[in-house]
């Protein structure tokens, strides 16, 4: 098999390229202009996939993948310094079993690729289920922010999930592979913070609530300013199990929040964001007010 020197290729080229492109604005996409592997190149298949015919000629065992899920169905979010470790799980069956699976993820268009993320591993982690004809196979890939794995920020959001599985016949023709089988969202790590003032206060007098939205940038490994974005201020009285809104409130164009709310009764303040495609939600630890 021909996994880890065709990733490895693809993962070159695409460092490579990333320092060839000059800067871009936030929410503009670079082409590297690389294109996909293809199941054949992944799996090892000769110099390409069977003609249909010929596959059907000499009796072809073609794979049939039942799911694949990234993350434990969870997005995948990334701050400036600490590695993340992803698992990819493809569920596969095969008259003849699964012999091996694989799968990577990918951004941009098919022929025109700019992130790739990929497993170090050559082969594929397979359990076979109470069903011998059934596999789940795992993959794992560590991203690491300050490698060319996100080159720029413009990658957050909704990725292409690149997947395949080979028969457990002996011939690596018998496979299937599907360069778009699933999706999953990268996401920036996001940062809310907040600070209600005066304190102590007397009831009925006005307090100040800020705070500050932030957001990885990957451009720079440094957290920036998450810009016009709405925010719930959020009370929680003393005594009580959960917040409620008490008003929405919109990031600066540096990402600082503030506004002003009368004192009634000791508890307290959190800003909480709700998230976005590109940014999680995160919601800021809560600051108590004593009012007098």
């Amino acid at each position: 098999m021909r996994i880890r020197a065709t990733v490895a290729a693809v993962t070159g080229a695409l460092a490579l390229s990333a320092l060839a492109v000059p800067a871009v604005q936030a929410d503009e996409k670079p082409d590297a202009g690389l294109s996909v592997p293809s199941g054949a190149e992944v799996f090892g298949a000769g110099s390409g996939a069977p003609a249909a015919g010929a596959r059907a000629a000499r009796a072809t065992e073609v794979p049939v993948i039942k799911k694949v899920v990234v993350n434990g169905g969870k997005d995948i979010v990334v701050g400036t310094k600490s590695k993340q470790k992803v698992t990819v799980a493809i569920t596969a069956s095969s008259p003849s079993g699964i012999a091996d699976a694989f799968a990577f993820l990918w951004h941009g268009h098919i022929d025109e690729v700019d992130g790739f993320l990929a497993p170090t591993q050559e082969f594929g982690n397979c359990k076979v289920s109470a069903n011998p004809t059934t596999s789940t196979c795992t993959v794992s890939i560590t991203i690491d922010p300050r490698s060319d794995d996100l080159w720029t920020s413009s990658l957050a959001g909704t990725w292409k999930v690149a997947a395949g599985a080979l028969a457990a016949t002996g011939s690596e023709e018998d496979f299937i592979w599907n360069d778009t089988q699933a999706k999953t969202r990268v996401q920036r790590f996001s940062k809310l913070t907040v600070n209600a003032s005066p304190e102590p206060v007397k009831k009925g007098k006005t307090i100040t609530v800020t705070g500050k939205l932030t957001r990885a940038n990957w451009d720079t490994n440094t957290y920036k300013g998450y810009t016009n974005q709405p925010v719930k201020l959020q009370f929680k009285k003393k005594g009580a199990k959960s917040y409620t809104t008490v008003k929405t409130v919109k990031t600066s164009s540096t990402g600082t929040l503030k506004t002003t709310v009368k004192a009634s009764a000791d508890g307290t303040w959190r800003y909480s964001f709700a998230g976005t495609s590109t940014t999680p939600a995160v919601s800021a630890k809560g600051d108590f007010l004593d009012v007098k």
